[in-house]
Formats: C-alpha cells, sequence, structure tokens
C-alpha cells in the first residue's frame, strides 16, 4: 500500500510529500481532520495534524480552505471554537 501523501509549500512549490505520523502525547487525536470555525460567526477551518507542544500548550497545524491558508493555532483556541456548520 503507497504511503498518504500530503501537500506541502516547500521554497514557494507545493511538493507532495508522505504525511507525518501522529506525536506520541497529543492529547487529542480526535480533532485531527474535522472542521471548525473562528468563533460562533468565522469562517471554517481544517484541523490538519497536530503541531507542537511549546510553552504556551499544544498547537495544530489547520487549513482555511476559503483563502488555502495554512498555519499553527493555539489547541486550546481549537477547542473553544465551535464545530463548523
Amino acid at each position: 500500500m503507497p504511503p498518504l501523501l500530503e501537500n506541502v509549500l516547500y521554497n514557494h512549490e507545493i511538493r507532495r510529500v508522505p504525511m507525518q505520523p501522529h506525536i506520541a502525547g497529543f492529547p487529542h487525536p480526535e480533532l485531527i481532520g474535522t472542521f471548525r470555525q473562528f468563533g460562533p460567526f468565522g469562517i471554517p477551518y481544517q484541523i490538519l495534524k497536530e503541531g507542537h507542544d511549546t510553552v504556551k500548550g499544544w498547537t495544530v497545524e489547520i487549513e482555511v480552505p476559503q483563502t488555502g491558508e495554512r498555519l499553527e493555532y493555539p489547541l486550546k483556541d481549537a477547542l473553544d471554537d465551535p464545530e463548523a456548520r
């Protein structure tokens, strides 16, 4: 079975690379792949994968489908955001 691939922006070009395995200790793996929205009236985003365990807590990598933007977002904020409608 071929590995699962994801699109990654590298030096201003998109490349297909193998997906990273889940990081041990990530507290909410059930969120990966789900859609949430920024606050009760915000635009939706998808949680793509866990980010990093920082001194301020975990982050997640998200993508905003409306813009295609990918960024790291605090896990605590994602947990506070509602599921996308």
